[in-house]
């Protein structure tokens, strides 16, 4: 049996549109997706404090437990969760950006079966002219009214796919946040002969399938080559770019994982170059050709095991990429610096993340330009730093949220679910509280 509630309030509908070739979003300053506009991880607003003394929460709700990062559009946060009890339902909930006030939820039965971690949901909503996009852990897909919460499309891909019966389910469950294009709405479900579906955004209907691929966690990115729109897919099989109208392979890298598909940071994008990074097989550089629609491997580096690593194993947190150097966290908490061009490691710290396996931070770069970035640690840590080949510098640092044992039952709890970063706050949630802080210098 589904169940649904909603609490809808009016809003004043603010009309500044703000255009990019794949999607359109309303204000310059959301966040409508995964790492942002353009997935790019960069935070537009400016007018921010460096010191972290006087923070400002302006509110905070409870929720249950889940691994969804919070998004923002049109004066809204989106985010998911989970309840196991009396039954096992997944939720989508609507917060007042300003007050925190609820203003819909959206509640079905789903029972996890053969998936491990089952805090709650993965991938973030994406917000899109209007409509609100979910996937939860077992692959129930929904389009919403963004205002008003009224289903306007609901899919189950685990059973139009046998995803579970055909033992094609990632053993996390689907974490991809959907990615929208034009009149197309993209998924990575991992399906048999789909591993990524496209949706006509508006009814719901399949337009294409593509990739025979097992699935794995990394979310899609739209990237240009030759001048032509190209989606970035990295699948538990290889990194991928298909042509977003039809699906069609522009080209397809192999890149089996030596145990399992783990891959969940996001493909980072610079100079034709896209660089890809896993807990076991390490980092992958390839660069799109300037004369045909193909790659070609610059490098790729991977350590003997977890503990002995090579580059960069990243498992949760995705990279950032500034100018020639690529900065993540390793396998366990070490925050790296990569040279781009060979891979070859300039420095590695500890000073950022207590050192653990799977130790995590999400990183976002203070606009376009600059080593100024902000980074979100999984142990409910805000840090402003920078970010250079000299070293990792720490400007300040406060904590803002406790970790919490659903998500990871170990060293206190953790943080994993990536903030979303909106119109001057850092919204942030656990598994207990969904909260918004005040960044800015004067309210």
């Amino acid at each position: 049996m589904k169940t649904s509630h909603k609490t809808v309030s009016p809003v004043i509908l603010v009309l500044i549109v703000v255009f990019s070739p794949a999607i359109t979003y309303l204000h310059a300053q959301d966040w409508p997706q995964w790492r942002g506009v353009d997935r790019k991880g960069v935070l537009a607003t400016t007018g921010l404090l460096e010191k972290f003394d006087k923070l400002t929460t302006q509110w905070k709700r409870p929720i249950s437990g889940g691994y969804c990062g919070p998004t923002v559009a049109d004066g809204r946060v989106y985010v998911m969760d989970r309840v196991a009890k009396p039954t096992q339902m997944e939720r989508i909930h609507c917060f007042d950006e300003k007050s925190g006030q609820p203003l819909w939820s959206h509640s079905y039965d789903c029972t996890y079966t053969g998936v491990g971690y089952v805090a709650g949901p993965r991938a973030s909503v994406t917000i899109e002219d209007g409509r609100a996009y979910a996937i939860g852990t077992m692959g129930n897909a929904h389009c919403f009214d963004a205002r008003t919460g009224d289903v306007l499309w609901k899919k189950d891909f685990n059973a139009d796919y046998k995803i579970t019966d055909s033992k094609r389910m990632p053993i996390w469950g689907i974490a991809s946040s959907p990615l929208v294009y034009d009149n197309l709405v993209i998924y990575h479900i991992g399906a048999k002969n789909a591993c990524v579906i496209a949706l006509d955004k508006l009814s719901g209907k399949v337009v294409w399938e593509s990739l025979k691929d097992r699935g794995q966690y990394s979310a899609p990115v739209l990237v240009q080559q030759n001048g032509n729109d190209v989606i970035v897919v990295w699948t538990g099989d290889s990194v991928a770019g298909l042509n977003p109208k039809s699906g069609e392979p522009h080209w397809r890298y192999e890149f089996t994982p030596i145990n399992m598909p783990i891959g969940i940071a996001t493909p980072i994008v610079s100079d034709q170059m896209i660089f890809c990074t896993s807990f076991y097989d390490g980092a992958l550089m390839l660069k799109m050709k300037p004369d045909s629609m193909d790659v070609e491997e610059v490098w790729s580096a991977r350590g003997d095991n977890e503990r002995v690593t090579q580059a960069l194993h990243s498992i949760i947190s995705t990279p950032i990429w500034i100018e020639d150097h690529i900065y993540g966290v390793d396998s366990y908490g070490e925050l790296r610096c990569l040279e781009a061009r060979t891979g070859r490691r300039v420095w590695e710290s500890l000073e950022a993340v207590p050192k653990a396996r799977w130790s995590t931070i999400h990183f976002v770069r203070s606009g376009p330009t600059g080593n100024r970035v902000w980074m979100f640690t999984e142990r409910g840590d805000l840090v402003l730093g920078e970010l250079t080949p000299e070293g990792y510098t720490e400007i300040s640092r406060a904590h803002i949220i406790e970790p919490t044992k659903p998500q990871l039952n170990r060293r206190g709890g953790v943080c994993w679910s990536h903030p979303a970063w909106a119109n001057g706050s850092i919204v942030v949630r656990s598994d207990r509280f969904i909260k918004r802080i005040s960044l800015k210098i004067q309210e």
